[in-house]
């Protein structure tokens, strides 16, 4: 497990830019479950 965190760490530094899409993709996601849910929910 350890060795596949190393891996991505590497990854990461060599490519920057890749660190600023994936948090924009967690950002979106976030938001994205948080419309899902509260669409999906129902007040009886």
């Amino acid at each position: 497990m350890s060795n596949d965190n190393g891996r991505m760490k590497q990854y990461l530094a060599n490519n920057p830019r890749k660190i600023g899409v994936l948090f924009t993709l967690l950002l979106v996601l976030s938001q994205v479950g948080g419309a899902a849910a509260a669409r999906g929910s129902t007040v009886v």
